[in-house]
């Protein structure tokens, strides 16, 4: 530790220290109140338990300003001598090799020097190895500047399976390239190469993970409407529990809207967002602000919230995960959009350590999409999908009973703020059959939108009505139709509810008004309620069921708060 941070104890220090078992305190000039660091033996009081619930690595360190040089070609393999010359040639220029490692094929090694010594370094293996570069023996002297190394060090780490895989797991989450490796045998020390712009991202990286300190995630969130506005209001009173209790730290390091955004440093005040965003917003630039969020190089992980329902911005989905960032959303519009970029953005998910975590696009808080693919993942089979999913529709088929008009349940809805601005939006069906498509695609059905046939229940002849407000006034003109549906319902004993289904043995989905039997599930309903019945080769007599509230900000809030978690602890929180 000495060798690789701390300037101020030089290693030759250390040996004596050790030799007396003289403790070591570290402290911070600039910073008296801060407990600083002790280096000693562990104390004789401490349990064995105590001390098998310690992490095995003890710290980390970096040094910067640094460049890697590979020598490599087919001809170094066998030949001795190969690196007596090549660190010859370093001695000869008087440089000074930090780090060495070598690939077992012997068609390699590569080290690392100070950069400011880098070219004179690579002018001397250049001048001595010229005549095996000509013939070919070596294909290349390349040097690779602006390195940092990263390296951990801990007594505990000998013969402690999985540090090397927890170490180089939390720099792949974190979107890190390692660019060498070295390890001694004593095994008290790993040591990786990696870009210098990565450096202080990389080391916060690996501290979360082995629980030096908190899994920290730098968060944008896009869309601070309802759902948004509900989701910061949510983080802000969850933010000291998830510290103190959960040693996750969550930073919201910027908001935008359509017109105006806000970006910070260091994180956004959450008790205040709205009354900052007013007084600091500057004119929305998505791109900016997904450059300014992802750009932290202080914070390792980063994750954008799209809690908008935005066609536009859900196209941004595969570049951002390309670019290492996650992705978490209630929006629809990507996962029911063209199914080529369906497949596109899925496939890049599937192979990179990146997620895309999208739970709240069918039932908002409900567990639809973690039910579904935890049934696949298990080896279940899906035979059909079936559900009310739309809160609005629910609660208007859970009210049209006895003699009141259609047009009266809609209007009490509006009044109640159930439906869009528009009701049309939802009486169309439009969304129920999108969540029909996410389900029928996540059950393993390529299908596009246009595949879903959908029972509108607004009037032909007011799809065109110029207003809400025109619509609402003429659709009484239609309540009759609807009227007798009820009406053959009741005297069969059944009820109508909105309804969309998956049928995964015939391939095919759709969404229609269909009608149930007074006992059924899907009759029992009350208030804007969602249901899903998942009938599987397991759950084949007695469908899975889920039921709860299906839409409201709280719950879509929450439902996205859920993923960001599940994200934390994907990432290295503890669970």
């Amino acid at each position: 530790m000495s060798y690789f941070g701390a300037n101020v104890l030089h290693p030759r220090t250390i040996i004596p220290v050790m030799r007396y078992d003289i403790p070591i305190a570290i402290r911070n000039i600039f910073n008296l109140s801060a407990p600083g660091t002790m280096i000693c033996r562990p104390s004789l009081n401490e349990s064995e338990d105590d001390q098998k619930l310690d992490s095995p690595v003890k710290g980390f360190a970096t040094i910067d300003n640094l460049a890697l040089i590979n020598v490599e070609g087919t001809g170094m393999a066998g030949v001795p001598g190969t690196a007596s010359n090549i660190f010859g040639a370093v001695k000869d220029v008087g440089a000074n090799v930090i780090m060495i490692s070598q690939a077992s094929s012997e068609h390699s090694v590569c080290f690392a020097v100070p950069e400011k010594e880098v070219e004179a370094v690579a002018q001397a293996l250049q001048s001595r190895f010229r005549q095996a570069l000509n013939a070919g023996r070596l294909s290349q002297v390349a040097v690779i500047p602006k390195c940092s190394i990263l390296a951990a060090v801990g007594q505990k780490m000998a013969s402690t399976p999985g540090v090397s895989a927890t170490l180089f797991n939390a720099l792949a989450k974190a979107n890190i390239n390692v660019r060498a490796i070295a390890q001694g045998c004593s095994e008290y020390n790993i040591t990786v190469v990696v870009k210098r712009e990565d450096c202080i991202r990389a080391l916060r990286a690996v501290h979360s993970r082995f629980y030096l300190s908190e899994t920290t995630v730098a968060m944008g969130i896009i869309g601070p409407g309802l759902i948004g506005g509900t989701l910061l209001d949510q983080l802000r009173d969850q933010a000291a529990v998830l510290k103190e209790e959960f040693n996750i730290d969550l930073r919201v390091m910027g908001i935008t809207g359509s017109r105006t955004m806000l970006l910070s440093d260091k994180g956004i005040d959450l008790s205040k967002w709205r009354e900052i965003m007013k007084q600091k917003g500057e004119v929305a630039d998505i791109e900016k602000f997904t450059q300014h969020v992802h750009g932290n190089h202080f914070i390792p992980n980063t994750a954008l919230v799209d809690c908008t329902a935005d066609t536009n911005i859900a196209r941004y989905y595969y570049d951002w995960l390309r670019k290492g960032i996650h992705v978490i959303t209630p929006n629809k519009k990507a996962n029911s959009g063209p199914l080529d970029m369906y497949l596109k953005l899925r496939g890049l998910q599937r192979q990179s350590y990146t997620h895309y975590f999208y739970e709240a696009t069918v039932g908002a808080g409900l567990p639809i999409i973690n039910t579904l693919q935890g049934l696949l993942e298990t080896g279940d089979k899906i035979l059909r999908i079936e559900g009310i999913f739309s809160g609005t529709l629910s609660y208007i088929f859970n009210n049209f009973s006895g003699k009141r008009a259609f047009s009266e349940v809609v209007a009490e809805a509006k009044q109640a703020g159930y439906t869009e601005p528009d009701p049309r939006d939802d009486l169309a069906g439009t969304d129920v059959a999108r969540k029909v498509i996410i389900l029928a695609r996540e059950s393993g059905l390529k299908l596009e939108l246009a595949d879903i046939p959908v029972e509108s229940l607004v009037p032909e002849p007011l799809r065109a009505a110029a207003s809400a407000e025109e619509f609402m006034k003429q659709l009484p003109r239609f309540d009759q139709g609807l009227a007798h549906k009820r009406q053959e319902a009741e005297e069969a004993g059944d009820v109508l509810r909105y309804v969309g289904v998956v049928d995964v043995v015939r391939k095919e989905g759709r969404v229609e008004l269909r009608r149930y039997k007074t006992d059924h599930p899907f009759s029992q309903l009350s208030g804007a309620d969602n249901i899903i019945a998942f009938t599987t080769t397991r759950y084949k007599e007695q469908p899975l069921i889920i039921r709860g509230p299906g839409a409201g900000a709280q719950v879509t809030a929450g439902g996205v708060f859920s993923d960001i978690l599940r994200l934390a602890s994907y990432l290295g929180a503890p669970s």
